[in-house]
């Protein structure tokens, strides 16, 4: 309620009239004295007589508030809107998508609210799958939960339709969702005058339809943006990335910006077929050769591995930097993960096209992933880790699915789950739950797997699926902190990922353990999976009754 200090401004004093005057209304007069009257009626404040108590009216302060709210009311109701200087909204676009059902347009509600709310990117994201919108009335709340998350705004632009951006455009506050994914949030005017992300979005999109046109379009610029600005528009390339763009980023490599030169030869390392390509090849034939060997009276076909020795400026120009990421100082010692003459090891192999290993070797990817591999000193161990990793980072580049199910049913990178996670994005969508399935018994319920299972998109069904729920039961049965710890992020990765058909039997796992030790961890993570598993059952039906 509006107090009479908070509306002075509607007074008549304010603006410089008398109380009585009523601006032409011959009732208001009347009703202004009748009002203040009432008002003020017990609050007199004259002393009183000798030997007379005064009256007190303990409502009196409560009355004379009231009044005052009444007649505020009153007078705002009765005032005539200016209209000098009022700029016209443009009306909202005519939406193209049909709202979701009204009860899962309830269930969103509730999510906002603060209920599971972890599943809002699930529930976001299946919606856009079914060509339904988020219903306009909670856009707002949709929106800021997206001001705040950044990980929600793909799947908000993707659900918040035409009136989402249209409401981007009215708050600074959501501006994020304006050029989100391939819609700039305007026509081929953005380039122009539009911001970085803009313009970004517009690159995208055009990549999308016509790479050439979009690089044209972004050559014409090139020379005059800043280098953070160029950065990101060649970034747009890994979309329609082929061998047409070969030139414009080996023109890249030369480039002032030590983040575009980087960008321009890992985009240049994802084409097999260019001048890059061989260049690396070459650097890395210097690096393993083939050796035949004689071990208990059989020939073997072995790698023999040797490190470059030292670091140019055409080396660090084709995108491997002196101080690789995980290196120390060279020659190896120091104390760190690898050292520096390995780590160039990895980066070249990563960044040569796998084809140079099955044509030097001339066998298949599986046979090649499994050969022996030593170096000069004969540390078997460590040369074939280096080996097999800089194998498995240009399998993940190149998007290889046959080295990438060679590296996988090998488990020669056992000791990098990590790394054997992100080659399952490579497989085909048939294969990849079987392989992650053999992934979860590689590392045989190691403090490694939810780091593994971070890598592994949902949903998580069958073969895969089966192999979760053991790994929880296995972590639920044993009573140390430890294994505890594990369970508990199994179960925050099954929360939004494991399929909401297996409920029923967590259910009852979580029920047997809540029975054997009331207090105890596994049953309450347990029935807290279980809820949030039969809460996306119900969110999922609504969304597609």
């Amino acid at each position: 309620m509006s107090t009479w200090a908070e509306n002075a401004g509607d007074r008549p004093e304010a603006a410089g009239r008398r109380p009585d005057d009523a601006g032409g209304r011959p009732d208001d007069a009347g009703g202004w004295s009748e009002h203040v009257s009432a008002a003020l009626l017990g609050t007199d404040r004259r002393r009183p007589p000798p030997g007379e108590t005064p009256a007190r009216d303990p409502d009196a302060a409560r009355r004379l508030l009231d009044q005052a709210a009444v007649l505020a009311v009153r007078r705002r109701a009765g005032a005539v809107p200016r209209r000098e200087g009022v700029e016209a909204v443009a009306v909202a676009p005519d939406e193209e998508l049909p709202v979701v059902p009204r009860a899962a347009a309830r269930r969103l509600a509730r999510i906002l609210a603060g209920e599971q709310v972890k599943v809002l990117p699930e529930w976001l994201d299946a919606a856009a799958r079914g060509g339904r919108r988020v219903p306009a009335r909670l856009l707002p709340d949709l929106l800021e939960k997206g001001r705040g998350d950044r990980m929600l705004r793909p799947a908000i632009a993707r659900a918040a339709g035409h009136r989402g951006v249209w409401l981007a455009l009215r708050n600074t506050d959501w501006a994020y969702l304006i050029g989100s994914g391939d819609d700039p949030g305007g026509g081929d005017e953005v380039w122009e005058t539009g911001t970085r992300q803009q313009r970004v979005a517009f690159l995208t999109r055009l990549r999308g339809s016509d790479p050439a046109g979009a690089r044209e379009t972004l050559g014409t610029v090139w020379a005059r943006e800043p280098a953070p600005d160029r950065a990101a528009f060649l970034g747009t390339f890994a979309r329609g990335l082929s061998m047409d763009d070969e030139a414009f980023l080996e023109g890249a490599l030369e480039d002032r910006g030590k983040d575009v030169r980087q960008l321009a030869s890992d985009l240049l390392a994802r084409l097999p077929d260019s001048a890059y390509g061989l260049r690396m090849a070459s650097r890395a034939r210097a690096c393993l050769r083939a050796e035949t060997r004689t071990v208990r009276e059989r020939r073997q076909r072995w790698v023999v591995v040797e490190p470059p020795e030292t670091h140019d400026e055409d080396l660090a120009r084709d995108g491997v930097p002196f101080h690789p990421s995980g290196s120390f100082a060279p020659g190896g010692a120091g104390g760190g993960p690898v050292g520096t003459r390995a780590a160039w090891l990895r980066e070249i192999l990563a960044r040569t096209p796998l084809s140079t290993w099955t044509d030097l070797f001339a066998l298949p990817p599986m046979e090649v992933v499994c050969l022996p591999i030593t170096d000069a000193a004969g540390d078997a161990g460590r040369a074939a880790r280096d080996v097999h990793i800089g194998w498995a980072r240009a399998a993940l580049r190149q998007r290889d699915p046959a080295w990438a199910r060679a590296l996988l049913k090998g488990g020669v990178v056992v000791d990098e789950p990590d790394a054997l996670a992100d080659l399952l994005t490579v497989l085909p969508d048939g294969e990849r739950e079987g392989a992650a399935a053999g992934l979860i018994r590689w590392v045989a319920g190691g403090p490694e797997l939810p780091r593994v299972l971070e890598r592994v998109p949902g949903p998580w069904t069958g073969e895969l699926a089966d192999s979760v729920v053991a790994t929880l039961s296995t972590a639920a049965d044993r009573q140390t902190h430890r294994h505890e710890h594990t369970l508990t992020l199994l179960c925050r990765l099954a929360d939004q990922r494991l399929s909401p058909a297996f409920a029923p039997r967590l259910q009852e796992l979580a029920g047997r353990h809540l029975t054997a030790d009331p207090g105890g961890v596994a049953g309450a993570v347990l029935t807290e999976l279980t809820e949030t598993l039969r809460f996306r059952a119900e969110m999922l039906k609504e969304l597609h009754p």
